[in-house]
């Protein structure tokens, strides 16, 4: 017979452990079955967040399930579904958060490790653009586009509309290939030419052009596929290093 949130002594319970210790005293399921806020009639909300752990073992799992996944679990229907995705992506919006903005870029790893455990599981490719200050700091990060990379999608209007928006110092440019492969396409070069070219007559250099794979990324400005606009006197430090 299952035993029942009521069955449980109050002390022992999630809501008040948490009252009591806080948050980090709480196991993964406890936290979870705050968030689940109750069972069924046959098993308790602490069972049910039990069942759902053990349909999806690992954190990184759950974070990946989708909606319809996460209700084949016995007691999960869509509500307890939407309110427990919902909590997964505002963890994951202030874990970018606070990697993002207050960021300093010195190299293209730490423009891929800014953007890639945003980028790395979407199913679309999502063109993003961070621009920079004169102290290679993020001043914004903004999604652009969204779908299949090619170059009259990704047009230098649309890139450098927003570095002049936000006066930006140089732009670095993102997206993602969802097959997890960041080998660059021929689409992916000839549009990063066409930016590289733009921003140089701008003066607000393209620094790096990124691809995001599964894990890993390639920087098309190692690669060697981007015009360097060295006479412009902009690109110092960080930039002459990616």
């Amino acid at each position: 017979m299952a035993i029942l949130i009521r069955d449980v002594p109050e002390k022992e319970r999630p809501r008040e452990r948490l009252l009591r210790e806080g948050a980090r005293a709480l196991s993964n399921q406890e936290i979870i079955a705050i968030l689940l806020r109750s069972g069924t009639k046959a098993q308790s909300v602490v069972h049910l967040a039990s069942q759902l752990l053990s349909r999806f073992p690992t954190l990184t799992a759950l974070k990946e399930a989708a909606i319809e996944e996460l209700c084949t679990v016995n007691g999960i229907g869509a509500a307890k579904a939407v309110e427990l995705t919902a909590a997964i992506e505002l963890g994951r919006r202030i874990h970018m958060e606070e990697k993002g903005d207050r960021h300093i870029i010195s190299t293209p790893d730490d423009a891929a490790h800014i953007m890639m455990e945003e980028l790395r599981e979407l199913k679309q490719e999502h063109f993003v653009a961070l621009y920079l200050n004169s102290k290679n700091h993020v001043m914004k990060k903004q999604t652009l586009f969204v779908g299949s990379l090619n170059a009259s999608i990704v047009h230098p209007r649309e890139v450098f509309k927003e570095a002049l928006r936000y006066s930006s110092a140089a732009v670095i440019c993102l997206h993602n290939h969802p097959s997890g492969d960041p080998e660059p396409s021929r689409e992916d070069v000839y549009a990063t030419e066409r930016l590289s070219d733009a921003g140089r007559l701008l003066g607000i250099p393209l620094l790096d052009h990124i691809i995001i794979g599964d894990g890993c990324f390639v920087s098309l400005k190692e690669r060697g596929l981007l015009a360097e606009g060295r006479e412009s006197g902009q690109l110092l430090g960080m930039r002459d290093s990616m």
